[in-house]
C-alpha cells in the first residue's frame, strides 16, 4: 500500500529515529510520538487521543511500530519496586495501551500492522537485566496472544528482537563504566558476528515486517548476530 499512515513510538531515540526515517523514505506519512515530546505511552488515556488524532487528520492507521522503552540494570535483589514499575510501565503496559487504541481502527477497515520491538533479553538469560529481560518477555508474549487475536480481523503483529544495538542508551551505558573500552569491546564480541546492530538494521526489519507482502504474523525476527543460534569454539 502507497503512502501508508504510520505510527512510531519512542521516535526521537536512536531505533525509533531510524524507523521514522525508513518508512519516511518509503513514501509514508509517519506520525512520531516520543516522551520528549510530551507523550507518555504508560497514559492510556493519552494513547487513545493521539490515535484518534491520527486518524482524524489522516483517515486511517496501518502500522503501529510500539518502539518506546527503557531500561533498567541489575539483578532481582538490586532492583527496586520503582525500577519494575516504571519499566513494566512503558515497555508492556505502553505496548498495550497503544495497541488497545489503534487496533479498532485497523479493526474498522479489515487491515493493518502491527510491530512490536522486543529484545533477544526475551529469550536469553542476560547478566544484570532482570527488569528489562522480564518485561520483554512478556512483549514476546503479548506479541504472539495480539497475533492470535487479530488474525480474523486481517492484522498481522510481529515482533524485532535485537541483540545489543549500537545506540545512544548504549553509548551512555559504556560511558558510565569503569572500564568504557573493555565493556564496550564486550558488547561487540558477545555477538558471534562480533559487532553490534546498528539501528539502520533494526528499522530494514521493522519495515519488513510491514511490508504488505511478508506473510508472517505471530514471529520473533531475530537481529542477534548469532547469539541464540551459533557457539564459537576457540
Amino acid at each position: 500500500m502507497a503512502n501508508r499512515v504510520v505510527i512510531v513510538t519512542g521516535a526521537s531515540g536512536g531505533i525509533g529515529s531510524a524507523i521514522v526515517a525508513r518508512f519516511e523514505a518509503a513514501g509514508d506519512t509517519v506520525v512520531g510520538l516520543d516522551l520528549v515530546d510530551g507523550h507518555d505511552v504508560s497514559d492510556s488515556a493519552a494513547c487513545a487521543i493521539a490515535c484518534d488524532d491520527v486518524v482524524a487528520r489522516h483517515g486511517r492507521i496501518d502500522v503501529l511500530c510500539n518502539n518506546a522503552g527503557t531500561s533498567a540494570v541489575g539483578d532481582v535483589v538490586d532492583a527496586s519496586p520503582q525500577d519494575w514499575e516504571r519499566v513494566f510501565a512503558t515497555n508492556v503496559f505502553g505496548v498495550a495501551n497503544m495497541s488497545r487504541a489503534a487496533l479498532p481502527h485497523m479493526r474498522a477497515v479489515g487491515r493493518g500492522v502491527v510491530i512490536n520491538t522486543c529484545s533477544i533479553a526475551a529469550t536469553l538469560g542476560l547478566v544484570e537485566r532482570a527488569v528489562y529481560s522480564a518485561s520483554k518477555g512478556a512483549v514476546l508474549a503479548l506479541t504472539r496472544a495480539m497475533a492470535a487475536d487479530e488474525i480474523g480481523n486481517g492484522i498481522r503483529v510481529n515482533c524485532v528482537s535485537p541483540a545489543t544495538v549500537s545506540s545512544p542508551w548504549v553509548q551512555r551505558l559504556v560511558a558510565t563504566a569503569d572500564d568504557p573500552e573493555a565493556t564496550e569491546d564486550h558488547l561487540r564480541r558477545r555477538q558471534p558476528l562480533g559487532r553490534m546492530v546498528s539501528v539502520e538494521e533494526v528499522a530494514d526489519a521493522v519495515a519488513y515486517l510491514a511490508s504488505p507482502t511478508t506473510f508472517t504474523t505471530g514471529a520473533d525476527l531475530l537481529l542477534d548476530g548469532g547469539m541464540s543460534g551459533v557457539r564459537l569454539v576457540d
